[in-house]
C-alpha cells in the first residue's frame, strides 16, 4: 500500500461557551475541556497566542492534557505580523518563539502567521520575513504556515517565494479573502470558514465528502481539482504530506461536529 500523509481535522481553540451542551457533555468541567476536546479531535489551533503572551508552564500543562498523537497548531503573535515593515517585528518574534511553545514538544505542529487584510505582497519585505523564520527551536523542529489576506498575494512570485522557504500557503476558504491552494511546503494547512450554525455538521454532507476527497489527495501528494491556484504552472513534488484542516469562524458552534465528520470520512 502506497504511503500517505496523516490527515488531522480540528477547531480553533477549545474555550467557547456555546460548545457546552452541544459538544461538551454537561458533566465535563471547564478545566477539563481541553482533555475532552483532544479525545474527540486530532488537532486544535491555539488562537490566544495571537493576542497575548503565554507562559512556558501553560504550554507544558496543555501538552500534559492531550493524548499521544494529538497536535496543536499555534498562531503567531500579532505584533510580529501587523507591521508595515515585517523585519521590524524581529524582537516580537523572538519574544513569541521564546515564550514556551517548544514545551509542547511532539504535540507542536505548524505555527500560523496571519497577516492583516491590508498587508500587500512586497517580495523584498516578505522575503526578508521568511528568512527570519527559524527551522527549529530548543531542538524542536518548526513548521511555518502563512495566511495572507490581500489579493496581491495571488501571484506566482509569492508561491515561488513560499516554496523556496518551505512555508505552507494557507488555503483559506473565506467569504472575503483570496483562496490560494498552491502547495509550497511538506505539509498542508487549510482553514474552512464558510460553515453554518444551522447545519448539524456546519457543512452539508456532500461538501464534507468533497473536502475529505481533497484532503486525501493532498495527503497522497497531489493537488485537488476545483480550487483556486495562483500559479497554474507551479508543480510541487508528489510526495505524501500531513494535512491540517480547521473549521474556523463561520459555523463555529458546529465546528467540532464538522471536524469529527471530516475525520471519520478520511479514516474510511
Amino acid at each position: 500500500m502506497a504511503p500517505t500523509g496523516t490527515i488531522r481535522a480540528g477547531i480553533g481553540g477549545w474555550t467557547f461557551a456555546p460548545w457546552r451542551g452541544t459538544f461538551y457533555p454537561k458533566d465535563v468541567r471547564q478545566k477539563d475541556e481541553l482533555n475532552y476536546a483532544s479525545s474527540q479531535l486530532a488537532t486544535i489551533e491555539i488562537n490566544g497566542t495571537y493576542y497575548g503572551t503565554q507562559k512556558p508552564a501553560t504550554f507544558a500543562k496543555w501538552a500534559n492534557d492531550v493524548p499521544e498523537g494529538f497536535v496543536f497548531s499555534v498562531k503567531g503573535n500579532r505584533f510580529v505580523t501587523n507591521r508595515r515593515v515585517l523585519t521590524e517585528g524581529a524582537e516580537s518574534m523572538e519574544r513569541f518563539l521564546g515564550s514556551g511553545i517548544t514545551e509542547l514538544g511532539a504535540h507542536l505542529g505548524p505555527i500560523l502567521w496571519q497577516f492583516a487584510p491590508t498587508k500587500k505582497f512586497d517580495p523584498d519585505d516578505f522575503g526578508a520575513f521568511l528568512s527570519m523564520l527559524p527551522q527549529s527551536r530548543d531542538g524542536v523542529p518548526l513548521k511555518h504556515a502563512l495566511e495572507v489576506r490581500h489579493d496581491s498575494f495571488s501571484s506566482p512570485e509569492f508561491v515561488a517565494l513560499a516554496a523556496r522557504h518551505g512555508a505552507a500557503i494557507v488555503y483559506s476558504q473565506h467569504l472575503k479573502y483570496p483562496e490560494i491552494a498552491d502547495v509550497s511546503a511538506p505539509f498542508i494547512y487549510a482553514r474552512l470558514q464558510k460553515g453554518q450554525d444551522d447545519i448539524p455538521t456546519a457543512y452539508p454532507p456532500e461538501d464534507l465528502d468533497l473536502w475529505a476527497q481533497r484532503a486525501r489527495t493532498w495527503a497522497d501528494g497531489g493537488a485537488p481539482d476545483g480550487l483556486s491556484y495562483a500559479d497554474a504552472n507551479h508543480s510541487a513534488e508528489a510526495t505524501p504530506r500531513d494535512v491540517f484542516v480547521y473549521f474556523i469562524h463561520e459555523g463555529k458552534i458546529r465546528a467540532p461536529q464538522a471536524a469529527m465528520a471530516l475525520q471519520e470520512r478520511c479514516a474510511g
